[in-house]
C-alpha cells in the first residue's frame, strides 16, 4: 500500500461527531481516564460526558438494564468531562483522557455478504485471486452473465435456488454467493473482546496489503438475551487481496492491530429510536487523502438482503450464547471500484487517509489509516479490565461503588 506525506490530523469537535438529534438521544460513551485507574462508562449529554461507572461498571452491564435509556439520560453521575477535550486528545496517549470504542465485554461479531448488490465484489476478489489488476475484466464478465438476477432476491427463497442452479450451470457458483443468497448467512468473529478502537484513533491496515478498503457499517449492540439494545457505527476494514487469495485467510484479512473501529457512541434504542429506525439507516463514507483526494460512498440498511433480526438469530440462540452480549457488524453495500493509484487497479488506501463514517442519527466515526504494525499496540485486555474494576470496588452483584467518580 502506498504511503503519503504526513498531514494534519482531523480536528474533531462535539459538533462534528454528535448525531443531529443528540438532544433526544440516549448516547453511551467509554472514556479512558488515567486519574480514574481505568475505563469509565459514560453518558453523552450535550457537550459534556458524565461518568456512570458507579451505576454500570461496564457497557455490557448497562445494556442488561431494562432502564438503560433512562439511566443514560437522567441518572446522577460522577466526574464530568468536556466532549471537546476528549476528542482533542492525541491518539495513542494513555496519560490523557480520551474516548474509547463504546463497547467492552461484548464479543465482536460481523455478518458478511449481506447486500446482494455488493456480493459480486466478493466473487471478483475470489476469481482474481486477490489481484486488483484483473478486477475490471472479471467484473465485466460477471455483469454480462449475472446481470440483474440478484436484485431484490430473498436469501434461501425458491427464486434464490433457481439463480444458484443457473450459476452452477455457468460455472460461476461461489462460496460468497452461497452465503449471500443461500439459507445461512456468514457470521464470523471480527476482533477480540476489548480490541476495537474508537473515534479519533488510528485504524490499521497491514503493510502486506495492496488492495483494501473501508467498510462503513451499522453495528448492533445485543444483550445476553439476544435483544438489540443499541446501535453504533463501525469500520470493518477489508483487505481484499488477502481474503481474495483464500477465504481461509479471513482472520488474516480481518483481525489485525487496530483493524476494527467502533463509535463514536452507542445509541440506546427507545421510543424515539427503535428497530424500524435502525432498518432505515443511511450511512455515508468520506475518505480524504493527500493532494486533495476524496472518495465518497454510502450504504443503506434499506437494501440489506436479510433483516437485522435474522442476522441476530443466526448469531445467538440455542446454538450459541453470549453471556456478556455481543456486537454485530451488519455488512455494507459499499464496494469501491474507482481507480486511485493506477488504471484498472481500483481503490486502495494510502497511509494517512482520513476515513469518516457518519449517519445523521448516530454521529460520525473518524479514523486515520496507518500500518497495523505501527498503530498503538493493544495492551488493555480482559484481565486488565477485571483488575481495574476490582481496584475500584466494582466487582459486585449489585450496582454501586465509587467508579471513576471517587467515594
Amino acid at each position: 500500500m502506498e504511503s503519503t506525506p504526513a498531514r494534519p490530523r482531523p480536528h474533531l469537535t462535539a459538533g462534528s461527531v454528535l448525531p443531529e438529534d443528540a438532544g433526544r438521544a440516549a448516547l453511551v460513551a467509554r472514556v479512558h481516564d488515567p486519574d480514574g485507574d481505568g475505563p469509565c462508562v459514560a453518558a453523552v449529554r450535550g457537550e459534556h460526558v458524565v461518568d456512570l461507572t458507579s451505576l454500570a461498571p461496564t457497557v455490557s452491564d448497562l445494556m442488561e438494564r431494562e432502564d438503560a435509556a433512562r439511566v443514560v439520560r437522567e441518572a446522577d453521575g460522577g466526574r464530568v468531562w468536556r466532549l471537546d477535550d476528549l476528542l482533542g486528545a492525541p491518539p495513542g496517549r494513555r496519560d490523557v483522557p480520551h474516548l474509547l470504542a463504546p463497547v467492552d465485554l461484548q464479543v465482536i461479531k460481523a455478518a458478511g455478504v449481506t447486500f446482494a448488490r455488493s456480493l459480486l465484489e466478493r466473487v471478483i476478489e475470489e476469481r482474481t485471486g486477490g489481484d486488483p489488476a484483473q478486477a475490471a475484466r472479471v467484473r465485466a464478465h460477471l455483469g454480462q452473465v449475472v446481470g440483474g438476477r440478484l436484485d431484490g432476491i430473498r436469501p434461501g427463497s425458491p427464486e434464490a435456488v433457481k439463480v444458484k442452479e443457473l450459476l452452477v450451470a455457468e460455472g460461476l457458483w461461489s462460496q460468497y454467493l452461497e452465503v449471500g443468497i443461500g439459507p445461512d448467512p456468514e457470521v464470523f468473529t471480527k476482533a477480540p473482546v476489548l480490541s476495537a478502537v474508537g473515534t479519533g484513533a488510528d485504524i490499521g491496515v497491514l503493510r502486506a496489503s495492496v488492495w483494501n478498503n473501508p467498510e462503513p457499517e451499522a453495528v448492533l449492540v445485543v444483550d445476553a438475551h439476544g435483544r438489540v439494545r443499541g446501535v453504533t457505527l463501525g469500520n470493518d476494514v477489508n483487505l481484499r487481496d488477502i481474503e481474495g487469495r483464500s477465504a481461509l485467510l479471513l482472520s488474516r484479512a480481518k483481525d489485525n492491530n487496530a483493524s476494527c473501529a467502533i463509535g463514536p457512541f452507542v445509541r440506546v434504542l427507545d421510543g424515539d429510536f427503535g428497530l424500524d429506525a435502525v432498518r432505515g439507516l443511511d450511512i455515508d463514507l468520506r475518505v480524504e487523502g493527500a493532494n486533495g483526494y476524496v472518495l465518497r460512498g454510502s450504504s443503506s440498511l434499506r437494501e440489506i438482503s436479510r433483516d437485522v433480526l435474522d442476522l441476530v438469530a443466526a448469531t445467538h440462540g440455542a446454538h450459541h450464547q453470549y453471556p456478556d452480549g455481543f456486537v454485530l457488524f451488519t455488512g455494507t453495500l459499499f464496494a469501491p471500484t474507482e481507480d486511485r493509484h493506477a488504471p484498472g487497479a481500483g481503490f486502495t488506501h494510502a497511509y494517512g487517509d482520513v476515513v469518516r463514517i457518519s449517519s445523521p442519527r448516530l454521529g460520525a466515526l473518524v479514523n486515520t489509516v496507518v500500518p497495523s504494525e505501527e498503530a498503538a499496540p493493544w495492551t488493555f485486555g480482559v484481565g486488565a479490565l477485571m483488575r481495574s474494576l476490582a481496584r475500584r470496588g466494582l466487582l459486585r452483584d449489585s450496582p454501586g461503588g465509587p467508579g471513576c467518580a471517587g467515594p
